[in-house]
């Protein structure tokens, strides 16, 4: 053991390496011994194993990846034809990557014959599956010993969050799983390499005929030990000191259950307890939960605590948080729908009244309605069919995604991705609708980038100096393309009374627009969705309190007076967005929205604050949708009217009976993947602006925005039809930025970090797990290429 800790103390000391240590040669089999699917299935013929660093402190990969015979490669991207279509998702194809996590009960043996082999548990199969690598008999036993005491090491660390030199033998014995029986390998297995043109299809036999010694093992499990290798169920934290409350706005009694993070499900913790919603202080308030024996939880009810009603299951679901950043996800189950509604009427009494420190009472019927209802699950009209849903699944997995962009054989990694640190970080993303640019802004700054044929970005110019005319560098706060993708509309937060115009062809600002003596700009949008593919000059400000027109063309001041329509009381203005017929939706910092069909007048319709306020807005291109953007959740408005004398109109076009308040949908985040975000990251959710993909006569079909270091998209036929599995995710190993949708397309991402841009294939996205969650998406080489990430050097120092 003590030379084996050393040399493993060496392999992890050398950190400029990606991988710490391989075995260069065996084959990747997945095992289903209670599986009616088939015994055995030959994954990789020829494969190696390696544990590989993620680029996230603590967290390791096992990487299997695909080896290919001498000319091989080359012969199967003949067969897929000149432009590459069957070539999707290179780095899923050819290699499997697995986070090393105890629940993997990774462990390894040595058969009679001395064939040698790793295995580990299938957490997305069914019961019993387990992956084996079967090593190459050139591979030596002592490879295999120090590859398992790196891969115990490796969990040590995720688990404890603890370098691997302070493991003691005892702490590592913990991830030791020997006694754990292999399956054996079928001997019917076939070793026939698939083509990859049709890379679904495995090489799988059913061995139902001559059960194997593994199929019938007489050997009974030791549950003793057993129960020793066995992760302890998530344990309930100690609950905190309630405050004293001043009024009772609900109490009712429930079941109480506990997410595990282990098996990934509810698990009862209390069949009756008592389930308090207090005010506890000025616009303060607090939900306790008791039963008989002890106290399990208390904490303020805030936005972070995420909650969802469903009264299918009679359920409610939230978020709690301790003081030390732990994150938990519980479930109340009350008795019947009454009970349920009791209890909501009043937590949502409360989070709303702590959000808008306004008297729940006070707020009109409908209003409130509408707020209950957006916390709902429910299904939204106009949702597809389960066959038309089928058929979006199957045009999404035929997709050719995104594929690495290929580089000089000769190219370092140092020369794609620098690290220099110059106190700037990508801050900001303009998509590009007429030409295929993107533009990314990094302090005064701005990095320009093309959009290749085969969905990579190519680094094309930076533009080294944003400057006023008089000279003087500043930092965009908010960026526009404008007149056919020629310009760029600039914001100086140090004078919010301006505007900028930079020339792209020249890469500078030539003009300055003064707005507005005394209206500052607080945002901007374009005139019409597609605004910016034309020669149109206007575009719309708002201020705080103020919705205007901006002609550019005007002398003095830019602000068009007969088209100014500002509001006595504080409104607090903070997005804005256009339709394809330039129908106007503005949103605000206190949660509400209005919908005008012009400038100067009063809005068409107004829909009611939720609480939080909205950061970011988009409106499909035919005014259907509006999508808002909250810091922990988003809000899908259908904006037809499908009754009433106002049948088939927009409320951009004409207001809504009174009785009649657009459907809301609040699209979250499962409370238990937000538990497991905040578990990773020990930071809360705070959404990026969301947007629809779009395109000229393009369908809006997928919602895209990110939160710390993962994007999350949303498919809108599965969020309209009420799916409970509506959105994938990917994770970077640093924070997202901002992200957009490719113009025209709904199966491409750009995607900016602190230091890196990338294009990404929507298909790579993968279902929340907890895997997924927990693994950063690899930059960097894969199958011998490298990705088309385009790093700080390449923006901060390329030559304009």
């Amino acid at each position: 053991m003590f030379m084996l800790r050393n040399v493993t103390k060496y392999l992890f000391g050398d950190g400029s390496k990606e991988s710490i240590i391989d075995i260069p040669q065996g084959q990747l089999y997945l095992v289903r011994p209670l599986s009616p699917k088939g015994y055995s299935e030959l994954i990789f013929k020829d494969a190696a194993a390696s544990v590989r660093r993620t680029g996230q402190e603590y967290q390791y990969q096992l990487v299997i990846q695909r080896a290919y015979e001498e000319g091989e490669e080359e012969l199967i991207d003949d067969e897929e034809g000149e432009d590459g279509t069957a070539e999707t998702l290179n780095t899923e194809k050819d290699e499997k990557t697995f986070l090393l996590d105890q629940e993997l009960h990774f462990r390894s043996e040595i058969r009679e014959g001395g064939e040698k082999v790793l295995a580990w548990k299938d957490l997305s199969g069914d019961p019993g599956d387990v992956f084996e690598f079967v090593c190459d008999e050139s591979i030596a036993a002592s490879e295999i010993a120090t590859f398992m005491m790196v891969a115990m090491k490796c969990q040590y660390e995720r688990r404890y969050r603890k370098a691997n030199d302070t493991a003691t033998d005892k702490k590592l014995q913990e991830f030791d799983f020997t006694e754990q029986p292999i399956p054996s390998v079928s001997e019917t297995a076939s070793p026939v390499l698939e083509s990859q043109s049709s890379s679904n299809t495995k090489a799988i036999t059913a061995d139902t005929s001559t059960p194997t010694k593994s199929k019938m093992s007489s050997k009974p499990p030791a549950k003793a030990k057993q129960a020793a290798i066995e992760e302890k169920p998530t344990a309930a934290p100690i609950a905190a000191q309630h405050p004293v409350s001043t009024e009772i706005l609900s109490r009712e009694k429930a079941e109480l259950h506990l997410f595990d993070f282990t098996t990934s499900t509810f698990i009862l913790q209390d069949p009756s307890v008592v389930a308090t919603v207090s005010e506890v202080g000025k616009w303060q308030y607090w939900l306790q939960i008791e039963g008989q024996e002890r106290d399990w939880l208390g904490q303020p009810v805030i936005a972070d605590i995420n909650p969802v009603f469903n009264f299918e299951y009679l359920s409610f679901i939230f978020n709690h948080y301790t003081q030390d950043g732990g994150a938990y996800s519980w479930l109340l189950r009350f008795k019947d729908q009454e009970t349920e509604e009791r209890f909501q009427g009043g937590l949502m009494q409360a989070l709303w009244e702590q959000l808008n420190e306004t008297k729940w009472m006070k707020t009109k019927d409908d209003d409130r309605q509408y707020v209950l209802e957006a916390f709902q699950d429910l299904t939204m009209e106009d949702a597809p069919d389960s066959q038309e849903e089928e058929n979006e699944e199957m045009e999404e997995l035929e997709d050719d995604g995104q594929r690495s962009e290929h580089y000089d054989t000769d190219e370092s990694e140092d020369d794609v991705g620098g690290e220099e640190d110059d106190g700037n970080v990508n801050s900001q993303l303009a998509v590009g609708y007429k030409h295929d640019r993107s533009f990314v802004v990094r302090g005064s700054q701005i990095g320009v980038f093309k959009h290749t044929p085969n969905n990579n970005l190519e680094f094309s110019t930076n533009i080294a100096k944003v400057q006023m005319p008089n000279g003087k560098l500043f930092s965009p706060t908010k960026v526009m393309l404008h007149a056919e993708d020629t310009d760029m509309i600039l914001q100086n937060e140090a004078n919010p009374n301006s505007l900028y115009r930079m020339d792209l062809e020249y890469g500078k600002v030539v003009d300055e627009w003064k707005i507005h003596d005394d209206i500052p700009v607080t945002t901007f949008a374009p005139e019409k969705k597609f605004s910016q593919m034309t020669g149109e000059q206007t575009f719309l400000g708002l201020s705080r309190n103020a919705l205007f027109r901006i002609d550019p063309r005007l002398s003095g001041n830019k602000l068009v007076d007969s088209e100014l329509k500002q509001y006595v009381s504080k409104n607090d203005f903070s997005a804005a967005a256009t339709t394809e017929k330039g129908y106007i939706a503005v949103a605000s910092n206190k949660g509400d929205i209005r919908m005008f069909d012009r400038l100067g007048i009063n809005a068409k319709t107004h829909i009611p604050a939720l609480g939080e306020p909205i950061i970011g807005l988009d409106v499909s291109a035919d005014g259907r949708w509006v999508l808002a953007t909250c810091r922990t959740y988003l809000l899908l408005i259908d904006a037809l009217q499908k009754e009433g004398k106002n049948e088939g109109k927009l409320g951009f076009e004409k207001s809504f009976a009174k009785d009649s308040k657009p459907q809301p949908r609040r699209l979250g985040l499962q409370p238990s993947h937000v538990a497991q975000f905040q578990y990773e990251t020990k930071v809360p959710l705070s959404f990026t602006p969301a947007r629809f993909n779009t395109g000229v006569e393009d369908e809006e079909t997928s919602i895209i925005t990110a939160t710390g270091p993962f994007i999350v998209t949303w498919n809108m036929k599965k969020v309209l039809a009420g799916r409970k599995d509506p959105y994938t995710i990917k994770r970077y190993a640093e924070e997202v930025m901002a992200d957009n949708f490719k113009f025209g397309s709904d199966k491409n991402v750009i995607v900016a970090t602190p230091n890196e841009v990338s294009m990404v294939a929507k298909q790579s996205f993968k279902k929340p797990t907890r895997e997924s969650i927990a693994t950063p998406a690899r930059v960097g080489r894969a199958s011998g290429r490298l990705s088309s990430r385009l790093g700080r050097e390449e923006i901060v120092h390329s030559p304009y």
